[in-house]
């Protein structure tokens, strides 16, 4: 009983950590998505404004991404995308992850630009 016991527990632990980076990521995307739908915002400051959130939260091995690359050639109301992927093995509290070990993580904002005409 102890052994089915242990594994439920560290797959409790494990699923609790992917929602909580899952969240985090999403926030971070978000922050660096209205960071970069202002008026005169570099893809370097959006990729700070989301590594610093990341950082808060403990994840530093995130992928950032930013369409399009530079933002000032996304016109008045077009899309300006924010993509964070972390691979789950790079965040996860076990040392090795027995059930989302080859899963990675994403989280995508999309919003509409703010720039003047």
């Amino acid at each position: 009983m102890a052994p089915i016991f242990f594994l439920l527990v560290l797959g409790l632990i494990e699923f609790g950590r992917m929602v909580m980076v899952q969240q985090v990521i999403t926030n971070a995307s978000r922050e660096g998505a209205r960071r970069a739908i202002i008026q005169g915002a570099t893809t370097a400051e959006v990729i700070s404004v989301v590594e610093n959130y990341l950082a808060s939260g403990g994840i530093r091995s995130a992928t950032v991404t930013v369409t399009p690359d530079p933002i000032d050639s996304a016109g008045y109301g077009e899309p300006v995308t924010v993509t964070v992927t972390v691979p789950f093995r790079q965040v996860s509290w076990l040392p090795s992850p027995m059930f989302l070990g080859g899963v990675e993580l994403r989280a995508t904002t999309t919003m509409r630009r703010e720039a003047v005409q």
